[in-house]
């Protein structure tokens, strides 16, 4: 893939529903309905990956982070949630898409991955970074979560939740449930689960650097990307496996 960066300039961050420091997963599927909808992006969010970023400990140091009261803008995450665009037809470099970030918005992938992980800053082995990349299609159909893990013993919430609705995952009585506009996303009342799961966000940010991918042939990846849990891979085969994806 060629490394030319592509010409699609700065964007609004605040023309995207984000509610900060709840749920990234949460605000980065809204963030990619967006983009299918303003035409940034394919309809059928084709273009789009959704990319999990954690590892077995739970406690992944990122850079340039809003949330962040260091000058660095570190922040040691339990788990983060970003949107990469891949333009299959392209020689444009991948996007990223990060509401939490101070980068710009979108950042070329190369300059996101170098500012936001700081690869030369020596991590103890605990610390180190996985990427479960999962393709948007998949993500929108499969993908549910009730919150459950934002509520104390007690069932208080840990922090006050967004007025819309929680994701569920595609249902038979909304099997059109992904493609559906934004704005009837926030406000369905639609609670029909594939398969009954109401909450299956551990099984995308569970990972361990024995999962991780072996190689990254080309049949090799077409076969992990097709599935719903996507692609595991390690810090130094994130950028290389943009350049594999079918």
């Amino acid at each position: 893939m060629s490394s030319v960066i592509s010409e699609l300039p700065a964007m609004d961050v605040t023309q995207f529903k984000h509610t900060p420091f709840y749920c990234s997963e949460e605000n980065v599927y809204l963030l990619c309905k967006t983009l299918c909808e303003n035409g940034v992006a394919d309809a059928n969010g084709s273009d789009l990956f959704v990319v999990f970023i954690s590892n077995e400990k739970k406690q992944v140091p990122l850079w340039h982070q809003k949330a962040s009261t260091r000058a660095d803008g570190i922040v040691l995450w339990d788990y983060h949630v970003i949107c990469v665009q891949r333009k299959k037809e392209s020689d444009s470099e991948p996007l990223v898409w990060d509401l939490d970030s101070t980068l710009p918005f979108p950042s070329p992938l190369a300059s996101y991955v170098s500012q936001t992980t700081q690869p030369s800053f020596q991590l103890f082995a605990e610390y180190q970074r996985f990427f479960r990349i999962v393709h948007a299609p998949l993500f929108f159909k499969h993908f549910a979560s009730d919150r459950r893990h934002m509520k104390e013993p007690d069932g208080s919430w840990t922090a006050q939740p967004p007025p819309y609705q929680a994701i569920v995952a595609q249902g038979k009585s909304c099997n059109n449930f992904s493609t559906l506009p934004l704005t009837i996303l926030i406000s369905s009342a639609c609670f029909f689960l594939k398969d009954g799961v109401l909450h299956n966000l551990s099984e995308y940010i569970t990972m361990s650097g024995t999962d991780t991918l072996s190689s990254l042939d080309p049949e090799t990846v077409r076969e992990a990307i097709s599935q719903k849990l996507g692609v595991l891979v390690s810090h130094a085969q994130l950028q290389d496996l943009f350049t594999k994806l079918p």
